[in-house]
């Protein structure tokens, strides 16, 4: 599969994999100078990149463990959604989490972007659904196996 992606700021860099195992590629904050994110504050954060994703695929922006577990700063909607027809800039809303400022470098690693295939899909309402071993059981109900 190939995702097609334009730089709109030359300065931007394209996304890269850390390993040849990574699931994601890294996104790169596409900032001149350094950006303070205050506790508690969501910012939004360029990237510099536009992307053209293949019909029938979306791109899924996710935190990286490390700025998450360490710093608390995360994507501020959870995870972020790109469509497959969206070809603006991407821009990571992060937000922290932490009690502690935190400070983005120019060109710092700061979410990693997912490419999955998100097949269509129409909702379909029906009188009952069909019977599972779990049924109607919520959170906790498949215990602590």
């Amino acid at each position: 599969m190939t995702v097609f992606i334009k730089k709109l700021d030359p300065a931007a860099k394209l996304p890269r994999r850390a390993t040849a195992g990574s699931a994601g590629c890294d996104l790169c904050a596409c900032i001149r100078q350094k950006l303070t994110v205050l506790p508690g504050q969501t910012v939004s954060v360029p990237t510099g990149l536009a992307l053209a994703l293949p019909k029938g695929y979306g791109g899924f922006i996710f935190a990286r463990s490390g700025l998450g577990l360490r710093h608390g700063i995360v994507p501020g909607n959870c995870v972020g959604v790109i469509d497959a027809d969206y070809r603006g800039e991407i821009l990571v809303g992060l937000h922290n989490h932490s009690s502690e400022p935190y400070t983005i470098q120019p060109q710092e690693r700061i979410a990693q972007l997912v490419v999955l295939a998100c097949p269509s899909w129409e909702a379909v309402e029906m009188d009952s659904l069909d019977d599972t071993d779990r049924g109607t059981g919520g959170f906790g109900s498949t215990g602590n196996r």
